[in-house]
């Protein structure tokens, strides 16, 4: 009988556009229940799809930082969110909850 290989899943390896980079933060957002953390680990893999290095630069934080905030062990500032947010190239919107 054949072994069965298996690796990890790694969603940053999928992400490859920014529609799709988009949809992932949005669909990440949807299923929090508020969970800052975990939106925080969304942003991880979407800037570990684009480069954490460049993104770091473009947000104006040292790579270590980064990647501490965006761990999903902690909720990051929101400052640092929108930093990371406007670096990816992405832009966060409001909408009415449904009633």
């Amino acid at each position: 009988m054949n072994k069965t290989i298996t690796s990890r899943y790694d969603v940053a390896e999928h992400l490859r556009t920014p529609e799709e980079m988009a949809a992932y933060l949005e669909a990440s957002i949807e299923e929090a229940n508020g969970d800052a953390a975990f939106i925080a680990k969304a942003l991880g893999d979407i800037a570990r799809a684009k480069g954490m290095a460049q993104v770091a630069r473009d947000a104006g934080l040292s790579r270590e930082s980064l990647y501490k905030a965006l761990s999903g062990e902690r909720s990051p500032d929101f400052d640092t969110i929108l930093k990371v947010v406007g670096a990816l190239g992405l832009e966060l919107h409001a909408g009415a909850a449904p009633a």
